[in-house]
């Protein structure tokens, strides 16, 4: 678990002294602990242990400014993998139940992606009461874990249930959840077949230099493969775009690499190996000047300069060949003439799963434009698509990788 990042909300209550080594038991096995304190909270331990233990500012104030600034309330409630509260109290567990936002707490509780684990401690006519379980019952529903409460004697001299769970019980319960996705999609979000899979998508031209003013490059804009980066990201996928020079704006919600050369763009895909998907969208340039010039080439009575011109690595290729070879890899052809019979070719050359094909003859106005019309090459057949805009190209797409990767995982 090191690495993961737990948000702690603790609440007013005598066993909010285990919160601190509830902290300590978390770091021990690696976890990062931000907390938040609340008002009542704060009447049995104090921010300064609290940020002793965790190392980090604990936060009490819904509306501080200062705060505002650098980590505002979605954001802080959005930047762990778990939300713990410990102790959840009644009064927290009712107003998330009945959605109320009128603390640092409670907003929280309303506006995190994550899912939420409660340590639930107070009196047991509390715990018992029909209120609480009503609470608690809506809160099940709502996707909330819970860890205890169990039975135990009380500091209001009673005993039964309602005692908060011991830090080593909470811990279990944390590693427990953390073992799934727990990030919450939002109601009626799209379908996210992709969940879980990596994926790498090249994008864009490259830019071959010839010296250092000049370079080899071709008209591509980056915008199919862009798109298909940003479609796969909507689809669940954790994806790394492999972008050579374009202007259009790195996609929401991917990590984007920027590379000028294919040499370049090689070597950041094979660092972002292993994925679950490779999509080669990028217009590689298919060759480069062999020897560099430091200078600025000039004009001379002897005429234009010789280019000695040498292949670039074939990027494709030594994806599906590659130890790490993705399960499904996906190349384009962007051709000008006999357009099937060219991807056809190149499905068989490459060894790659499937062969993107589009006309790109300059009355196309593919390259450059925002609409495409592309054919699905397999060894299965070919598909058609009509002309469509390029963000629709792309969802298609990766709505028709995910259905092949799910049916080769259903059949194997």
């Amino acid at each position: 678990m090191t690495g993961k990042r737990i948000l702690l909300i603790v609440g007013g209550g005598i066993a909010a002294y285990k919160s601190l080594d509830l902290v300590r038991r978390l770091r021990e096995r690696g976890m990062s602990v931000r907390a938040v304190l609340t008002q009542a909270g704060a009447e049995f331990v104090t921010p300064l242990s609290l940020a002793s233990l965790t190392g980090q500012e604990v936060h009490q104030e819904l509306f501080s400014l200062t705060a505002e600034a650098r980590m505002g309330h979605i954001e802080l409630s959005r930047d762990a993998d778990l939300v713990v509260i410990a102790p959840a109290t009644a009064d927290l567990l009712a107003k998330a139940a009945q959605g109320l936002a009128n603390d640092l707490a409670s907003t929280l509780l309303l506006a995190t992606d994550k899912r939420v684990l409660a340590a639930p401690s107070m009196n047991l006519r509390m715990w018992l009461h029909p209120a609480t379980r009503r609470n608690v019952e809506t809160l099940r529903g709502d996707g909330m874990l819970f860890v205890g409460p169990g039975d135990g004697a009380m500091a209001c001299g009673e005993f039964g249930p309602g005692r908060m769970s011991e830090p080593l019980e909470i811990v279990a319960a944390v590693e427990a959840a953390l073992k799934g996705d727990t990030t919450i999609p939002l109601p009626g979000a799209k379908p996210r077949p992709l969940a879980g899979r990596r994926v790498i998508v090249t994008s864009g031209p490259t830019h071959e230099p010839i010296d250092p003013v000049r370079y080899i490059a071709n008209r591509s804009s980056g915008k199919q493969g862009h798109a298909i980066a940003e479609a796969a990201a909507q689809a669940g996928a954790e994806v790394v775009l492999v972008s050579g020079p374009v202007t259009v704006p790195d996609p929401a919600g991917v990590k984007t690499v920027h590379v000028e050369t294919a040499r370049e763009m090689l070597q950041a895909v094979e660092a972002a190996l292993p994925a679950d998907v490779y999509v080669g969208a990028a217009a590689v340039a298919d060759w480069r000047v062999g020897s560099e010039v430091v200078e600025k080439l000039k004009k001379g009575p002897s005429g234009p300069p010789s280019l000695g011109l040498v292949e670039n690595p074939d990027i494709l290729a030594t994806v599906a060949r590659h130890a790490k070879r993705p399960g499904l890899v996906v190349g384009f052809a962007a051709e000008t003439q006999k357009v099937i019979d060219h991807a056809q070719a190149k499905l068989m050359r490459k060894a790659c799963d499937l062969i993107v094909a589009n006309d790109v003859s300059p009355a196309t106005g593919v390259m450059g434009g925002d609409a495409n019309t592309v054919h699905l090459v397999s060894k299965a057949g070919v598909e058609t698509w009509p002309t469509l805009p390029k963000p629709e190209v792309a969802q298609k797409l990766i709505a028709h990788l995910a259905a092949l990767i799910h049916a080769k995982e259903g059949g194997a």
